[in-house]
Parts: C-alpha cells; structure tokens; sequence
C-alpha cells in the first residue's frame, strides 16, 4: 500500500517522460477564488522531494519587506485568505474568522508585524 502524504506537503507522481513533478498549493488567486497550483521537476523521485520541500518552505515564508507594512492585524486576514481557506474543511472557516475578529484583533491586532518576537 503507498504511502499517504500529510496536508500541505504537496503531491508527488512519475510523469510519462520518467521525471518526477512534485505539486503544491500556493495559494487563491484573489479575483477569481481560483486555487494556484505550482509544480517542481527532477530526475530522481528523491531529489523531487527535497525540491518541493524547499519550494513549499519558500511560498510559506513571509516577506520581510512587507512585515514592516503589516500590523498583526492585517497579517491574520492575509493568512486567513491564503492559507486557512484553502488548509481547511469551510465549516472551520466561521470559527477562525471569529477568533481572528473578536480576540486576536481586539488585543494584538494593532501592533506592527516587524515589532513581534518569540519569547
């Protein structure tokens, strides 16, 4: 029996050709609602998998620049749009939006994203 991946590491499958294609989500498009799939290529079905791992880390990263605009707030809708409508069964849906809406924004929402360290 094959191997199941867990969610959101993506798909791997041998294309006719013999390479490896590795496929993963990275997000909605914001006008259409659109899932984007994006793909990587190799010869071996083990360097495929490092390049999707990378591929997937790489879309998951936050931009830097784009911290400094962002308060915590704001951040938490763009999750929400990109990451959590397409991770999640929508009956979650309501429950996140009102975590983000009626705890998370109420007490941190308003801070700068830049200014958010772990501790």
């Amino acid at each position: 029996m094959a191997k199941r991946r867990a969610n959101g590491e993506g798909n791997i499958r041998k294309r006719s050709d013999g390479r490896w294609e590795g496929r993963y989500t990275a997000g909605r498009d914001p006008d259409t609602g659109k899932v984007i799939y994006k793909n990587v290529l190799a010869k071996t079905q083990k360097e495929c998998k490092e390049k999707l791992k990378w591929a997937i880390e790489e879309n998951a990263k936050v931009d830097t620049i784009r911290a400094e605009q962002y308060t915590v707030g704001q951040w938490m809708d763009v999750w929400f749009e990109n990451c959590a409508k397409i991770k999640v069964r929508p009956s979650s849906h309501k429950t996140y939006r009102g975590y983000i809406d009626n705890h998370i924004k109420p007490s941190i929402g308003k801070i700068p994203l830049n200014k958010c360290q772990r501790q």
